[in-house]
């Protein structure tokens, strides 16, 4: 887990000098309850949705089935909604994260915790963690309780 945070504080910077645009693709997989499922990082605090960067030659879906699959187990079956494309500059001043709701998957595996996810589960929305990150928990207020979209994350 210290590796992780080494590594990911050595190249975030990098990162942001070899691409002038970042962006991101998260999911917010939803099951019957309705519960979301939400992951911890090992190098970062709070719970987040699953997701992660966009490859050069990835489009943003591919990227969204990929992330799930890794860090979830969770696996695509339908065609996920896309709820909105938004500027999250507190990290990078050109990062944007697309986000994705996704109602038809299936999970035939739970990927066991190691230095980059070090916990998931399934959370009612009136149940959340106390350290939701607040991104997630704007989509989530945008989606079950009608809160105006924003263009900011």
């Amino acid at each position: 887990m210290l590796a992780h945070r080494i590594a990911y504080a050595v190249l975030r910077p990098l990162a942001r000098f070899t691409r002038g645009h970042t962006l991101g693709a998260q999911g917010i997989v939803i099951d019957e309850g309705p519960r979301v499922l939400l992951v911890r990082h090992g190098y970062r605090p709070g719970w987040h949705f699953p997701g992660g960067g966009v490859e050069w030659g990835e489009t943003m879906r591919a990227a969204l089935a990929r992330e799930l699959e890794e860090e979830t187990g969770v696996v695509i079956e339908g065609e996920p909604e896309l709820h909105g494309l938004f500027a999250n500059f507190n990290r990078y001043p050109n990062d944007h994260v697309a986000v994705y709701i996704v109602r038809a998957w299936r999970r035939p595996r739970i990927p066991a915790p190691n230095g980059e996810i070090v916990a998931q589960d399934f959370f009612a929305l009136d149940a959340l963690p106390p350290d939701t990150a607040q991104g997630a928990r704007n989509r989530l207020a945008e989606i079950f309780s009608g809160r105006p979209l924003s263009e900011r994350w």
